[in-house]
């Protein structure tokens, strides 16, 4: 990339406020007050994601006489929901081709069950009057690469001789760019009803008002330091009173887990993002985009892409950071090299668009495990639940993961609790340095490999066979 290029690629940064578009909304509510003294409750729920405010929604919806708490260390969507692109997968398992991989005798109920977790969703919105921008899309897996191309050709026919081919469409490079304008497609797989678009934050909002008018009671800026058994129940510490519970789920997702035997399931990859500012009609008819789909490209590092409901552009992803130690900091928030590298890829995806400039440019930690979706179990006897490990694809699959954690506390046997998804646990992390070093070296592997045709050499080959990876 010529210095010449790239300084004017990021000048269209130098306005970009260092802070999440979605979250920076002055309708963003008050926060609910800390929690003073002790609280009883049924159920306590720890973390106000989505994964703890389905989980509350869920509780409440099953059974309304149940009194449930929930507590958040900082306000409601503040992390990784406030955060993240907005796209709304039906996928449990991180794509089906990870799920086909890992769980081929469960991947067509599960693909059932995806469908159905993002239909309930939809459903939710509407019940609850929900106004977070939801538009049931679809998204394009684009090809920028001829081995991508190949690659996805190749991947709809196994999709297809194994009857998961249902509403994916492959396109080729004129129709791929006949849905959006860039001369870096090469084709697509279209998935037209699977992904839908939302507003993140709006949709962490609603759900707060939801879990209130249902009678929830939430704590915020109240971190839950410290979880016991307690008699018949648990018992969790925060600074300035406890709550006692007869069951508690725990949806802390990328922070320390209160069960800490569960902590080496998952590390903090850092993820970062660009927001346009809003395009002209003209500059939007320049690049098409008629549908409005979500768009990701298949490289191992790869961008995902998407227009807001006033017709900016999100662009992100590519760089997937890792701390040394694993450790979540807001020092890791920001990273101006990521946001000058996507500000060229983005250039690069979209020449017609030079001269537009970005409004915001922010980043955050997601959950990775080391099979890139959700895992779950059981503690203290069964009175708690968790459930992390999303890795990026939290937005829909956390409303199942809720679902899972509801029935675990129950101790019923449900078709959810009996599958082979939720009864495994994913391969844990290994202590620094070697965490570390595996997925330095995993990383650089996979940018050898969208540099070499897709070919993956003996490290990820290893990787494969193991199951352990890295991804974003």
């Amino acid at each position: 990339m010529a210095a010449s290029a790239m300084n004017r690629w990021t000048t269209s940064l130098s306005d970009a406020r260092p802070v999440s578009y979605w979250l920076d909304d002055p309708g963003r509510p008050e926060a609910r007050p800390a929690l003073t003294g002790d609280e009883h409750c049924d159920l306590l729920v720890v973390g106000g994601g989505y994964s703890g405010l389905w989980t509350a929604l869920i509780a409440k919806e099953r059974d309304p006489a149940r009194d449930v708490v929930l507590v958040e260390g900082r306000e409601i969507g503040w992390a990784a929901s406030g955060r993240n692109g907005g796209f709304c997968a039906a996928s449990l398992t991180h794509g089906t081709a990870n799920g086909l991989a890992r769980w081929p005798k469960e991947i067509k109920r599960l693909e059932e069950l995806g469908a159905e977790n993002l239909d309930a969703i939809e459903a939710a919105v509407a019940r609850y009057a929900i106004d977070c921008d939801f538009e049931r899309t679809g998204e394009l897996d684009v090809a920028t690469q001829p081995h991508q191309a190949a690659e996805l050709r190749d991947f709809h026919q196994e999709l297809t001789e194994a009857g998961l081919a249902d509403g994916l469409e492959l396109l080729d490079a004129e129709q791929t760019r006949e849905q959006v304008a860039s001369p870096t497609f090469l084709g697509a797989l279209y998935d037209r009803d699977g992904v839908a678009m939302l507003h993140p934050a709006k949709l962490a909002w609603g759900l707060k008002r939801a879990c209130l008018d249902l009678g929830v009671r939430i704590y915020e800026n109240t971190p839950a330091t410290r979880l016991a058994s307690n008699g018949g129940g648990v018992a969790v510490r925060t600074p300035y009173g406890r709550v006692f519970a007869r069951h508690a789920a725990l949806g802390t997702n990328v922070f320390p887990s209160l069960v800490k035997r569960t902590r080496s399931y998952t590390v903090p990859v850092y993820d970062y993002a660009l927001m346009t500012e809003p395009l002209t009609a003209d500059q939007l008819a320049s690049i098409g985009w008629k549908n409005r789909q979500g768009l990701g490209d298949s490289a191992n590092q790869f961008h995902y892409f998407r227009l807001s409901a006033d017709n900016r552009i999100l662009w992100g992803g590519y760089d997937a950071i890792y701390p040394y130690g694993g450790r979540v900091r807001a020092e890791h928030d920001h990273r101006p090299e990521t946001y000058a590298k996507l500000a060229g890829h983005f250039f690069t995806c979209f020449p017609q668009l030079e001269g537009v400039r970005f409004s915001h440019a922010w980043g955050g930690a997601i959950d990775t495990c080391s099979r890139f979706s959700a895992f779950f179990g059981t503690a203290h006897g069964g009175r708690v639940a968790y459930a992390a490990g999303y890795t990026g694809l939290g937005v829909g699959a956390t409303r199942f993961g809720a679902d899972v954690m509801l029935d675990l506390l129950s101790g019923e046997r449900t078709e959810r609790t009996e599958l082979e998804m939720v009864r495994t646990k994913p391969l844990p992390f290994p202590p620094e340095p070697f965490a570390y070093t595996g997925i330095a070296l995993t990383k650089w592997s996979l940018a050898r490999a969208d540099d070499n045709g897709g070919r993956r050499n003996l490290w990820l080959k290893a990787m494969d066979t193991v199951g352990l990876g890295f991804d974003s």
